[in-house]
């Protein structure tokens, strides 16, 4: 009986035991599961972290290159603005240069027209006044008595003027010394030199005059004293 009663205590034990083992095992391997699983978890999450982190970066760097081309493309377009700017400032000052040269050549060509034909049809009339006291001359001569006294060296003057360019042109405006190449009443040399006094130096006796006055008065102060001179050495 003591032995039936044994018999049935090891087997108890061993079912007990057994149980014990099937129910750690179950729960060793549920165990086990959970920890795949959260391993699992864990690396979807780092997976998915990474590519976020990825698509942070790409987003970034799309980010940078779209603002490198915007700043080359507002800087070709100021540049391509600013070269357009130069090159209308160019054209418009090479326009007013072209502009103001067909003027100028216009204006030359008149007036080298206009002195041909006053030339071919005698000298330009004189359009001043002539003063009661130059009505005993004639000709360039009543000119010049009358612009001596604009030029404010007075009647008594004159009559130097007159013996001087007398000697020199004969008050002649056309006159030409073949030798030196000096013109006109005061003999210019060159003839030239009186275009400073007017384009129809040629032609106009009263321009001619003009110039005449103006030099005597600047080198020699008079036209007595330059008549003077003239008689010195032959010259003025």
């Amino acid at each position: 009986m003591k032995r039936l009663w044994s018999r049935l205590g090891v087997r108890a034990a061993s079912v007990g035991l057994l149980v014990t083992g099937l129910v750690g095992g179950v729960y060793l391997g549920q165990n086990r599961e959970l920890e795949q699983q959260s391993a699992t978890s864990q690396l979807v999450l780092q997976a998915d972290a990474d590519e976020m982190q990825l698509l942070k970066q790409r987003q970034a760097q799309h980010a940078a290159a779209r603002a490198v081309r915007s700043q080359a493309e507002d800087a070709a377009a100021s540049k391509a603005a600013t070269e357009a700017k130069t090159a209308a400032t160019k054209a418009r000052t090479l326009e007013k240069k072209a502009i103001a040269a067909e003027a100028a050549e216009k204006k030359a060509a008149e007036e080298k027209k206009k002195a041909e034909a006053a030339e071919a049809g005698g000298p330009v009339a004189y359009t001043g006044d002539i003063p009661e006291s130059c009505n005993e001359y004639s000709g360039s001569r009543k000119i010049g008595c009358a612009m001596t006294l604009d030029a404010g060296f007075g009647l008594s003057q004159f009559p130097c003027l007159d013996k001087l360019w007398k000697k020199e042109s004969g008050w002649n405006y056309k006159a030409t010394n073949r030798s030196s190449g000096a013109y006109g009443i005061p003999q210019s040399l060159p003839g030239s030199k009186m275009a400073s006094a007017g384009s129809d130096w040629k032609t106009n006796p009263a321009t001619q005059i003009e110039w005449g006055l103006g030099y005597i008065k600047g080198r020699y102060g008079t036209p007595c004293s330059a008549w003077s001179h003239s008689q010195n050495v032959g010259w003025y």
